[in-house]
């Protein structure tokens, strides 16, 4: 019981010094990596720079102790930022203390919601969010994120809750351009993309090894932040209308108890639910995805509390929402994590970091943050997979560019409110509408097809129908009116037998019906057989009155019962060879 909410105890006991060595590898590489996204997701944020280092300290620490991934890296991403400040911008003015308590507010709620859900064991909802909702959701999140970060790369004041907002108030400043800063925000950005492109395999053609080569890549970014805050430091840019983060306090988060204001609490509950639906279903497709390339497994429900126990420590230590960050455990991975300890080791570089690189970070410049930001998250953008979802299903593509086309033109919560709402729209409509299928016995066998798909015997006097779906109170009607409308435009049905080998349930409303279907054809001089049934199925039938009212029998195969009610007809089919017809 206490390795299952304590993962801690389980990979302790096998630590050594070469898992040691492999996990401080991996921290240095992704503590490089993660100090300048932590600045540049908190003002993201609409949040002081050092709040971004605030929540990748403890949530790390956390997750160490509760999270069963060995290379997930939980912390603040783009996403999840954008969020909060959509939803928080709506209550109170960024820059100002309640806008500081209201976004801590907002990871503690978050993480109380995960953490009741974990304990419910309730992860699996989260599978009914479909991942082309999610795709277009994130794709649309990224193309606000990336246009939102355009006013720190121009110099200019702009702001908006969706793509069109924004757009047009960058348009309408666009002459108030800073020159100094667009140079800096331009050079920034071409130099963060060509480092992520070409500095690696520069560096191994001069013979640096992989994991040397990897760990001088990640350093772009730093190196990025260097070279700006020196050339706006020694050239005082900030005169000339370069605007910098400005003083950071040298200092750890000071734990506090957020405070408890049920009108807040309440106003925030909405997107405090929405960010963790999002957060939780892009941690466990991080998580399971890399798990999976080391043959490991995770446990879903344990991760929404190590999640929510993240989150709720975010907030204790002055941070915001939190979640698990693809491109960083992607990192955390590549570098050779072997255990949630190197998330702990890369929160001492981060506490580290806010003691003493603080007070270097003063000429920052925001255009470099920006830069970062918008490298990062249009690696997010994925326009192949809309072409992938058309020509696979129609139905999923227009439920992902209405995520889109909602989140671009409304603003992120509508738009992931429209996502969620989608997507179970798309189930529900779905499993309203079960496959089912006409079959006929293929020729020298006992086995049948749809009659549509291969060519078969079919006996006229029988109407057999395969159900492909399992049955209940959304979808039952479907095959009452699927029998009825058969045998109505058929006199010569005489039998209708329900194929079952996919039915796995069959709950009241469904039972209901088939009792209405089977009175039905009683009244019309058909008899009702079932073929198939799975056992707990059946088990269910047996303690119901079903089967005592039932006109025709139950088969254990669909051979079975065309060959007791129309013998020579089976039997003439198995004599025939095999692809006669």
């Amino acid at each position: 019981m206490l390795k299952r909410y304590f993962p801690i105890l389980e990979w302790s006991a096998k630590y050594n010094r070469d898992t040691l060595t492999k996990d401080l590898v991996a921290a240095v590489i992704v503590t490089i990596m993660l100090i300048p996204q932590s600045l540049a997701y908190a003002l993201l944020a609409g949040l002081p720079a050092e709040v971004g280092l605030y929540a990748s300290i403890a949530p790390l620490v956390i997750y160490a102790i509760f999270g069963t991934s060995r290379a997930l890296a939980v912390g603040p991403v783009a996403v999840a930022s954008l969020m909060t400040a959509a939803a928080v911008g709506e209550l109170v003015s960024q820059g100002t203390p309640e806008y500081y308590a209201a976004a801590i507010a907002l990871a503690l709620i978050s993480g109380l919601m995960l953490l009741v859900v974990g304990f419910l064991r309730l992860g699996f909802l989260a599978n009914f969010l479909s991942h082309p909702v999610i795709s277009g959701f994130i794709t649309a999140s990224a193309i606000i994120i990336a246009t939102s970060q355009l006013k720190h790369i121009l110099g200019v004041n702009a702001s908006g809750h969706n793509l069109l907002e924004l757009l047009l108030s960058l348009a309408a400043h666009v002459n108030e351009v800073n020159f100094y800063t667009l140079t800096i925000g331009v050079f920034a950005t071409a130099f963060l993309f060509w480092v992520r492109k070409n500095l690696k395999p520069m560096l191994r053609k001069l013979g640096l090894g992989p994991r040397l080569a990897e760990v001088v890549a990640k350093t772009g970014p730093v190196a990025a932040v260097a070279v700006t805050t020196a050339i706006v430091w020694a050239l005082a840019l900030d005169a000339q209308g370069v605007r910098i983060i400005g003083k950071i306090p040298a200092r750890l988060p000071i734990p506090t108890v957020p405070a408890f204001d049920l009108d807040l609490w309440r106003a925030i509950a909405v997107p405090a639910l929405l960010i963790s639906i999002v957060g939780y279903v892009e941690t466990i497709s991080v998580a399971q995805t890399l798990a999976a390339k080391r043959r490991q497994r995770i446990n879903p429900d344990q991760e929404l509390i190590a999640l929510g126990a993240a989150n709720v420590g975010s907030a204790i230590s002055g941070g915001f929402p939190v979640t698990g960050g693809f491109s960083r455990s992607v990192v955390n991975f590549d570098a050779g994590a072997q255990t949630p300890a190197a998330g702990a080791f890369t929160a001492v570089g981060i506490a580290m970091a806010a003691l003493f690189l603080a007070p270097l970070l003063h000429y920052l410049p925001k255009a470099t943050l920006a830069a970062t930001i918008i490298v990062a998250v249009l690696s997010l953008i994925d326009l192949d997979a809309i072409k992938r979802t058309w020509v696979y299903s129609k139905s999923d593509f227009a439920a992902m560019v209405a995520t889109i086309i909602v989140t671009l033109s409304m603003g992120v919560e509508l738009g992931i409110m429209a996502g969620v709402s989608l997507s179970l729209f798309l189930h529900l409509y779905r499993s309203s509408r079960p496959h089912s299928a006409v079959v006929g016995q293929v020729p020298g066998t006992e086995h049948f097809r749809n009659v549509n798909r291969h060519k078969v015997v079919v006996t006229p006097e029988i109407l057999s129908i395969r159900i492909d779906e399992s049955l209940y109170f959304a979808n039952a009607r479907f095959l009452e009116d699927r029998i009825s409308d058969a045998v109505a435009t058929d006199p010569a049905i005489e039998h209708v037998v329900l194929m079952c080998p996919a039915v796995n349930f069959i709950d009241a409303s469904a039972l209901e019906s088939l009792e209405a279907i089977n009175e039905r054809l009683k009244h019309a001089d058909v008899i009702l057989h079932l073929s198939e049934v799975k056992g707990p199925v059946m088990d269910r039938l047996k303690r119901s009155h079903f089967l005592e009212g039932l006109s025709g029998r139950v088969y254990l195969t669909q051979y079975d019962a065309v060959r007791t009610i129309s013998p020579h007809a089976a039997d003439k089919a198995m004599e025939m060879p095999r692809g006669s017809l």
